[in-house]
């Protein structure tokens, strides 16, 4: 049964690839993209892999398919056609895949408990981390706490993402924001039925991005994943009610001071771990009980986490919400 699933699920991904690469309409192939993400959530949750699934789920089929809508609402939705050569695109195509799959020929067996990547680290943290962290979500022990300077990093390169963005598509103080976005990729404040179903389903968004937050010790979820769930429900506030209004709920001003103020709590919470006697983001120096400091130094970093994310995906869309066509 497990084998017809996953065989099922490889087939559709197949297709939907085909289905993008052939398309001509760009709004198809992005509406193909997201399809494509969230079948993926599906192969990863099969494979037991239910916080990789959790986060392709609410990044790559969720506020990535947005962001690229946004960008097509400044552009236009058909291809432009050019003059290339198939043939060599169809050569270097067929050359790189055979070169990708005579490389799984060395790849040690698909499950192996015996395979290199079981033998090191990996029995530490499966044996150790009940004891040395004391939370039940394994996934969130290991990415906060033992490989705590991997996702600090990756919270500093959102940050520096987000930055450099607002940079590049900002609109000069002179100019006043308007909604020429959303209103270009569909008149939204003119259906009363999705305006009401918005309004009914934007506090069940930002509840469980809460819960995604403040659960991920225990079970699947995080910063990362709250955090974008978060941003889309004033993204589809944006959308529905117009950028001028969900600007007025979250000022872009307020906006950039949560985006460092979440990447400075993360760096914070390391250097308090520092200067009560431990190493860098060693929680457990935080408080005299080890497991509970732990416990409060995961919780401050993936609040910070979710803080810097959430607002870094509002203000990107902020700034495409100003641009206007050229």
């Amino acid at each position: 049964m497990t084998t017809a699933i996953n065989l099922t699920l490889l087939t559709f991904l197949v297709l939907v690839a085909i289905g993008i690469t052939r398309s001509n309409n760009l709004f198809a192939a992005a509406v193909l993209a997201g399809i494509y993400s969230l079948v993926m959530a599906c192969v990863f949750t099969f494979l037991d892999a239910v916080d990789v699934a959790f986060t392709e789920a609410s990044v790559g089929a969720g506020i990535s398919t947005v962001l690229i809508l946004s960008t097509l609402a400044l552009t236009t939705h058909a291809e432009t056609k050019k003059h290339s050569n198939r043939g060599l695109a169809l050569a270097l195509t067929l050359i790189t895949g055979a070169a990708l799959i005579y490389g799984t020929a060395d790849a040690p067996p698909f499950g192996d408990a015996n395979n290199p990547v079981h033998s090191h680290v990996s029995s530490h943290y499966i044996d150790q981390s009940p004891s040395e962290i004391g939370i039940p979500n394994m996934v969130t022990s290991v990415l906060a706490s033992y490989r705590g300077y991997d996702t600090l990093g990756e919270t500093a390169v959102i940050f520096t993402a987000c930055m450099a963005v607002i940079l590049l598509l900002q609109r000069r103080q002179k100019e006043s924001p308007s909604d020429d976005l959303t209103s270009d990729i569909t008149k939204f404040q003119d259906y009363v039925i999705l305006r009401i179903i918005s309004k009914l389903f934007i506090p069940v968004i930002i509840l469980f991005a809460l819960y995604v937050q403040f659960h991920g010790d225990f079970g699947p979820g995080g910063g990362f994943q709250a955090g974008v769930i978060f941003a889309s429900a004033i993204i589809l506030y944006g959308l529905v009610f117009g950028t001028i209004k969900a600007r007025n709920i979250i000022p872009p001003r307020i906006l950039l001071l949560f985006v460092a103020g979440g990447l400075l709590l993360y760096l914070g919470t390391g250097i308090v771990a520092t200067l009560r006697g431990g190493n860098f983001l060693q929680y457990r120096s935080l408080l005299k009980n080890p497991l509970m400091g732990e416990h409060l130094g995961i919780l401050t970093i993936e609040l910070g986490v979710g803080i810097t994310v959430a607002t870094a995906m509002i203000s990107i869309f902020f700034c495409f919400a100003d641009r206007k066509k050229p």
